[in-house]
């Protein structure tokens, strides 16, 4: 029995980068064997198991054969006849079908080394198009290692395109979907994932509702956008934030953009794209922290970046909406996303890129109303909040005209 360190632990320690997690392949060894060495078996598929001190992963050599449709309809072998090599060529890309031994050799037999010295993510054989998850996972690792000047192989590319084209994406399930999404958005770069799950005609299969932004029709009918401009403001955003719900929300915030070319001024809230934005969350099993984020800023976008035009009242009322009160970091995340909107990064400047500096301000005014001075009053009951709705309008707008009369 012999034991390979395999996977993104030999990829990462080649490229100079962390390593997360180990994993090893066991050539030669039972389950058996295994268990009588204090190994415990997981999972039910495949043949893997936890070290009993170190608790990483170590999984029988197992060679696999395509009996049905997505990723999970194969039939697993893993008899102590199958080779290093027969496991390692059912992996997906070469940079991950590199092994080392106990003493440090790399056995390499796709040249997988040679791949990372070149930058090229390329797929180790033509079983690439078996399993459709790994569509997903080849734009991950592009969004993952652009920074280091990494690129998809043009056949591979092309393997990722057939892929579309049998629909076996369709068989992948919602939370493996979101799992692989989520990662890309954690990397240095999320917008690549996206442009290439365009690049292969995924990305009207994953997220349909914000495809049709890409599609030259929606950019041509309103004669001013480059179908570029989404990722490229979603790669600079992400260059000052890390934070998923921030990320995300950025771009769920175009599907908004329906209504931009209407009385704008007069949209408090726009309720149709923050259904759809919900409705995809739903579809993806999204986590509340970073749904609510992107349903606030997409029902909100208008409202939020015309600030300065709308009333004390409505702003105020936008507070209580938002529930700012109870959760004021809202207001740090939704004026950040205002500074950010698409259209200040560009030439078409119709909204103020300082709405995002008087949100806070705005904020800071109306939160400044003691609800001490409310009770001593006397006021009970519901009459506490009207009245405390009333301070704070009062206040603002107060402010507001003194802000006004000063400047002018």
């Amino acid at each position: 029995m012999k034991i390979y360190l395999v996977g993104g632990a030999v990829r990462d320690a080649l490229l100079n980068l962390p390593i997360k997690d180990k994993d090893w392949v066991v050539v030669g060894g039972t389950e058996k064997m295994l268990l009588e060495r204090n190994f415990q078996q997981v999972g039910k598929d495949f043949p893997v198991f936890l070290h009993p001190e170190t608790h990483e992963e170590y999984a029988l050599a197992r060679k696999e054969r395509k009996s049905g449709k997505g990723y999970t309809g194969f039939q697993i072998d893993s008899n102590v006849n199958v080779t290093l090599e027969d496991d390692l060529i059912r992996r997906d890309l070469t940079i991950n079908a590199i092994a080392q031994d106990q003493y440090g050799n790399y056995i390499d037999p796709f040249e997988g080394k040679k791949d990372i010295e070149s930058r090229l993510i390329r797929h180790v054989s033509e079983s690439f198009i078996e399993d459709p998850l790994r569509v997903l996972r080849t734009a991950r690792f592009a969004a993952s290692l652009m920074h280091l000047g990494f690129r998809i192989a043009k056949e591979t590319m092309n393997l990722m395109s057939v892929i579309v084209k049998k629909k076996e994406l369709l068989y992948l399930t919602a939370n493996r979907i979101w799992n692989e999404t989520e990662k890309a958005f954690k990397t240095s770069n999320p917008h690549v994932y996206f442009q290439v799950l365009h690049a292969c005609k995924a990305l009207q299969c994953f997220f349909p509702d914000t495809h049709f932004f890409y599609e030259n029709n929606f950019f041509l009918k309103h004669n001013m956008f480059n179908k570029k401009i989404i990722l490229m403001g979603l790669a600079k955003i992400s260059l000052f934030e890390k934070k998923i719900d921030i990320r995300f929300a950025y771009l769920c915030q175009f599907l908004s953009m329906n209504q931009m070319f209407k009385n704008s001024s007069s949209i408090f809230y726009d309720a149709d794209a923050a259904s759809v934005v919900k409705n995809m969350c739903k579809r993806f099993h999204v986590p509340s922290y970073i749904r609510d984020i992107a349903v606030l800023n997409t029902g909100f976008f208008i409202f939020l970046n015309t600030i300065n035009y709308q009333s004390s009242k409505n702003i105020v009322n936008m507070f209580y909406k938002i529930d700012a009160w109870r959760k004021p970091d809202r207001i740090k995340k939704l004026s950040l996303l205002s500074k950010f909107n698409f259209l200040n990064l560009f030439k078409y400047n119709f909204f103020p890129s300082h709405s995002s500096c008087f949100l806070k301000k705005y904020f800071l005014i109306a939160q400044n109303v003691s609800i001490q001075s409310i009770l001593n009053k006397g006021f009970k009951g519901y009459a506490i909040k009207n009245e405390l709705m009333r301070l704070r309008i009062k206040k603002l707008e107060l402010w507001r005209l003194k802000y006004v009369k000063y400047y002018n």
